[in-house]
This record gives structure tokens, C-alpha cells and sequence, in this order.
């Protein structure tokens, strides 16, 4: 059996329940461009980068037109008070947390979240659960692209077929199986049941280092 070497932990709707401050956001945004989000539209959205949350956004409020810099930062600055006041975690998350840090597994965090945000979100998180933070805005390339477990695995020290990553997004699963890593997935917002080469549970609550060790 492979030792286990690291757990790459994605972040919003994975430790955090912050899906729901940014469909807050995305609404806002909407309303502040004079349309509505749609139910599909904001489905569409999760996981994804900035890039083609901004698109499907303006698509899907029939703007295609309006400008991505401007909306992204309207977005994140919302956002960032949004973290500010609080995040929620998910069940069971901070104690896994806890539980791999006191195992000396080195653990790191794996997100398409810009930088500046999940800064704010690590004041209730805690920073000194992760040995490596990625973000979004780290790489030229983000989920569903391999590159950000790749980059986790490899700041860690740990062979990407050594770790276990944690997910709750399509996109995130790709990313992590492409980069060669065993995947848990964790559904918050989208069902996940479609999805090969994945095992899911329906709450980190059933989980501790032990199961992370039987998934290698």
C-alpha cells in the first residue's frame, strides 16, 4: 500500500461553506448590471475560474458585451467583506483538518479562489493547517488543468500518486485525477454521482486519517 504523503484540501464548499457567499455575490452583481442570475447559470459557475464564471455571468444576463475586469473586481471586492464578516465550515472539515495535522501529514490547500481572498478566508480556516497554499491567480493555468495539484504535491515534497485531494466541484476532480492524484469527493452544490475514479461521501464527518490512508 502507498504511504500516504500529503492531503490537498480544495476550499470553497470542500472546508468552508462559501458556495453560498458567492452565489450572494454573483446575485449582487446581476442586480448591479440590471439582470437576474439564473438558477443554471450560477450551477454552471461552480468550480470555475474567474475567467468563465465572468463569462457565463454576462452570458447568461444577455450582456456578452461587459467587461470582465470590471465585474471581476466589483465581485471580489463584495466578496472579500462577505469573508470578512465569517465562514462557515463544513461538516466535519475543521476536525479532518485537525486530524491530519496531528498526524504529521503535511496538508495543502488547493483553490481557484484569487489570493487576496483566501487570505481573508484563512483567518477562519486557520493558516497553519497548510504546509503550501495554491490560488487561483498562482498558475497560468487553474481546475479543471492539472497544474494546481501538480504545484500543491510538488511544494509539499510528496509524489502527486502519494496524496489524497479533497473535492466538491467537477472541475476540482478532473484536476486532481489528471494530476495523478486519488480523489475524494465531497458534494455541497452539484451532484457528483456521475463522475468515475472518484470515491464520494456525503460528509467529512465520516472521514479521518485512517480512511484517507485505505483510499491509496
Amino acid at each position: 500500500m502507498t504511504q500516504l504523503a500529503g492531503v490537498l484540501f480544495d476550499m470553497d464548499g470542500t472546508l468552508v461553506d462559501s458556495e453560498k457567499v458567492w452565489s450572494v455575490g454573483l446575485a449582487e452583481l446581476a442586480v448591479h448590471h440590471g439582470g437576474t442570475l439564473s438558477d443554471a447559470a450560477r450551477h454552471a459557475m461552480v468550480g470555475t475560474n474567474m475567467a468563465e464564471s465572468m463569462r457565463i455571468l454576462h452570458e447568461d444576463l444577455g450582456r456578452p458585451d461587459l467587461d470582465d475586469a470590471y465585474s471581476v473586481e466589483w465581485l471580489e471586492r463584495r466578496v472579500a467583506e462577505l469573508f470578512a464578516a465569517g465562514l462557515l465550515w463544513r461538516p466535519g472539515a475543521a476536525d479532518l483538518l485537525t486530524a491530519v495535522r496531528a498526524a504529521g501529514i503535511p496538508a495543502a490547500l488547493v483553490t481557484a479562489t484569487s489570493r487576496h481572498l483566501v487570505e481573508v478566508a484563512l483567518e477562519t480556516i486557520g493558516a497553519h493547517f497548510f504546509a503550501a497554499v495554491v490560488c487561483g491567480d498562482d498558475l497560468p493555468e487553474t481546475k479543471p488543468h492539472p497544474a494546481p495539484y501538480l504545484r500543491a504535491a510538488e511544494l509539499i515534497g510528496a509524489r502527486p500518486a502519494a496524496c489524497v485531494a479533497i473535492e466538491d466541484s467537477p472541475n476540482g476532480i478532473r484536476s486532481a485525477l489528471a494530476a495523478g492524484c486519488t480523489v475524494l469527493g465531497v458534494p455541497c452544490e452539484v451532484d457528483l454521482g456521475h463522475l468515475a475514479d472518484v470515491t464520494l461521501v456525503d460528509s467529512l464527518e465520516k472521514v479521518d486519517v485512517a480512511y484517507l490512508r485505505g483510499l491509496l
